[in-house]
């Protein structure tokens, strides 16, 4: 072989190994699924049958209503337990937000009294452990009433008992998410993690990368408002969103008597780099699915 054959030779081999790496590579950026915004899920309350004897029309039991939820698009029915996830993770979907141990906790009996975790601290390392069980990456938790407690106190205590809880978070690579709720209605008054200033110095406080915000967009609106300008600001601590109109907490869509802009917000949100969950948590006034298939047209990005 000469000298110039030889050359060719080593070049032609170079070609071919670099193109036998380049080939799978544009063949797996072909065939991988484009997700360049964030996904749907529902907050599954409105849609269910609640038993046997439940005769609300539009109304379905899990199996059907995840199968229904499927075809429009939703990947993740959330708030819900480890006794629904195997029908939920059957039907192809997933539950981007498990509800949080009835039993010890709820939005008014929360983190900000050190007597509450007692009880709370161990639930929530349970629950974070059938969370990592079952691929579901967020767990949500509430600060609980002020009772006349001061912001700073609620601050402070909540701090404290979530720094028992995130180690296993951060290991199970599950996060805390606190909702963000107005303090004013009914069901929700006293509320302490009722503005969104508050809640991102919480999440400051705790310092881990497992514990942010349920930014609830109904809730802020009534509390605060200026929904585009604070996402854009606080998008750093917000790791969920939920939607619905206002006032009313019903549907959104355009020409509605309701103050919300919904396809405005949807694109900021895209466009902060969000990809995560938008949870859909309205009350439909109208056939149930129908208004749903219209949530999630809207905000479609």
């Amino acid at each position: 072989m000469t000298r110039r054959q030889a050359i060719k030779t080593i070049a032609a081999t170079g070609a071919l190994t670099a193109l036998s790496r380049i080939v799978p590579q544009a063949r797996a950026a072909t065939t991988a699924p484009a997700r360049d915004s964030f996904r749907h899920s529902v907050c599954p309350g409105p849609y269910l049958k609640r038993n046997a004897d439940d005769k609300r029309p539009g109304r379905l039991p899990l199996p059907e209503f995840a199968q229904a939820a499927k075809k429009l698009g939703i990947e993740s029915i959330e708030l819900t337990g480890p006794e629904q996830w195997p029908v939920i993770q059957k039907a192809g979907l997933t539950c981007a937000v498990s509800t949080f141990p009835r039993k010890v906790t709820s939005l008014m009996r929360g983190l900000n009294r050190r007597e509450h975790h007692i009880e709370i601290v161990p639930a929530y390392l349970q629950r974070i452990r059938e969370c990592a069980d079952a691929g579901i990456p967020n767990l949500i938790c509430f600060s609980g009433r002020r009772d006349g407690q001061s912001d700073e106190e609620g601050l402070e205590i909540c701090a404290e008992g979530l720094k028992k809880i995130l180690p296993a978070a951060e290991k199970a690579r599950v996060t805390l998410i606190m909702e963000l709720l107005n303090s004013r209605t009914k069901g929700h008054v006293d509320y302490q993690c009722d503005h969104t200033a508050w809640g991102v110095e919480l999440v400051k406080r705790v310092g881990s990368e497992r514990f942010k915000l349920l930014y609830d967009i109904y809730h802020m609106q009534m509390m605060e408002g200026n929904i585009i300008q604070t996402i854009r600001e606080n998008h750093q601590y917000i790791a969920h969103y939920h939607t619905a109109g206002n006032p009313g907490r019903n549907e959104f869509e355009p020409g509605d008597m309701q103050e919300l802009n919904y396809p405005a917000i949807m694109r900021a949100i895209h466009d902060t780099g969000f990809r995560g969950y938008v949870g859909q948590e309205f009350s439909p006034k109208r056939d149930p699915l129908t208004s749903l298939a219209a949530a999630v047209k809207i905000c479609t990005v």
